[in-house]
């Protein structure tokens, strides 16, 4: 590839209201917006790191900036899986390369990745944790959603309380509620009890990293996702037989590369696919929706929680996400011929 420009800029995105998940508040997000440029075209691509690895915004541009003479010299996304590890600094970079090398072919980037055409995508719309009235006052106002995911902070009692609200609130709805590491093996079988009884449809995350080889043998009535235990596609192997599916994120292993390759490498070994969000606006989202094309769980709903979402902008309609080829990417080669025929 030949000589590229490399921007780096910071981009800050204040939250509608704060968001609380187990052990974190939030109430704005500091990203990263990559473009490489090389005099003709341009790709861009954002990302917020990880923050639990503390991969912060910070740190994603300093290893970017690190790293700076050798992007310009001309990388390609092959070249980036060694030059950069894991994490927000090469998913944006990733993913500004696709876009470019889709502008460059004039083939949208699910055609590069040898995808059938998208379709809107059935996403959850997230409750973060507050007391039960809220999050069931919350789900009632949620009308556009028709599939919910609730944070739980690993209080067992309280947790419940969140879920049998939400539940009485939104009897129609798909649920899956987010334990983010916040519970025990010892007190996991009580947990999942209670949810079936709710009918929930997923439980994410409910031990910490580290504590995968305690879910080995366990048995549970509802499926288990690994997110924090699963960041990369070295990863992937080791759920079986503990987890039922991976929720892929793209700041987490780096970008949309390596998020289609764990994508298939999971349904190859039988593990259910989810691709989730680590926040941000439209830009951060739109390589997330053409990895979705591959999941069974799509959790897409970052730019809703914010105050203003930097368009041109993904759209949400009767509970799915869709993204315009406008939004990053070049259009269709196979549908301007179609228009054309």
């Amino acid at each position: 590839m030949a000589g590229l420009k490399l921007s780096v800029e910071r981009l800050n995105l204040p939250f509608k209201a704060p968001f609380c998940i187990s052990g974190y508040t939030f109430d704005t997000q500091d990203a990263v917006v990559v473009t490489v440029d090389d005099g003709t075209h341009r790709g861009r691509g954002e990302a917020a790191g990880v923050y639990y690895l503390d991969d912060t915004a910070d740190h994603v541009a300093a290893v970017l900036e690190a790293q700076r003479a050798a992007i310009e010299a001309g990388v390609d996304r092959q070249q980036l899986q060694a030059l950069l590890p894991a994490g927000g600094a090469r998913n944006a970079l990733d993913c500004a390369l696709w876009e470019l090398e889709s502008k460059r072919s004039g083939n949208a980037v699910w055609e590069l990745a040898g995808l059938d055409p998208p379709k809107p995508l059935l996403t959850t719309f997230t409750l973060g944790a507050e007391s039960p009235a809220h999050m069931a006052e919350s789900a009632k106002r949620y009308t556009v959603a028709r599939a919910l995911k609730l944070k739980l902070t690993g209080e067992a009692a309280l947790d419940m309380q969140r879920v049998r609200a939400v539940r009485a609130a939104r009897p129609e709805a798909w649920i899956g509620v987010d334990a983010n590491q916040g519970y025990s093996i010892e007190g996991l079988q009580s947990l999942i009890a209670g949810l079936v009884e709710a009918d929930v449809a997923l439980l994410e995350q409910p031990l910490k990293r580290g504590r995968e080889a305690d879910l080995q043998g366990f048995v549970s009535a509802i499926p288990l996702a690994a997110d924090e235990s699963a960041l990369t596609l070295a990863d992937v192997p080791g759920l079986v037989g503990r987890f039922d599916m991976v929720n892929i994120k793209l700041d987490k292993c780096g970008g949309l590369t390596e998020g289609l390759a764990m994508a298939r490498a999971a349904r190859q070994l039988g593990l259910g696919v989810m691709v989730g969000n680590m926040m941000g606006s439209s830009l951060a989202m739109a390589p997330s929706f053409v990895l979705g094309q591959l999941c069974n769980v799509v959790d897409l709903d970052g730019p809703t929680f914010l105050k203003v979402d930097p368009p041109p902008t993904i759209s949400y309609s009767e509970g799915n996400i869709w993204c315009e080829e406008s939004v990053w990417g070049a259009q269709s080669s196979l549908r301007a011929r179609a228009r054309g025929a």
